[in-house]
């Protein structure tokens, strides 16, 4: 298998022995090296950064509107009530109505959560 580009610079980081088990069990649990781990994940969180910076929250903001919708109808559902086209609208404007403050709070605590961890050292 040829590769088109040569890996052919190296960045090194120094991380606390917490840390690096960490590291090293995320690795383990996908079968990989540490390193090529890490590659993995720098690379992959460039590229979210590399996005469009509201394209995240957008993303997880539709998803957590959708399962609004889906967890209330599923409890209608699963009591056997009906669900009426007016209360289906009201669903869907709750939902359309909270899934940004939503979103939005997940990434303030993750970020809150992921420096708690030491990962903001």
């Amino acid at each position: 298998m040829v590769r088109s580009s040569r890996r052919t610079k190296s960045i090194g980081v120094k991380v606390s022995e917490a840390n690096f088990a960490t590291l090293q069990a995320l690795a383990e649990k996908e079968g990989k090296p540490v390193a090529e781990w890490c590659r993995e994940a720098l690379l992959e969180w460039a590229e979210i950064q590399q996005a469009a910076p509201a394209e995240p929250v957008l993303l997880l903001a539709e998803l957590l509107g959708l399962r609004t919708i889906l967890v209330n109808l599923f409890f209608k559902f699963a009591n056997a009530e009906p669900v009426t086209p007016t209360e289906m609208q009201q669903v869907i404007e709750r939902a359309d109505a909270e899934k940004f403050k939503k979103a939005l709070a997940r990434f303030k605590e993750a970020k809150t959560t992921l420096r708690a961890g030491g990962w903001d050292e």
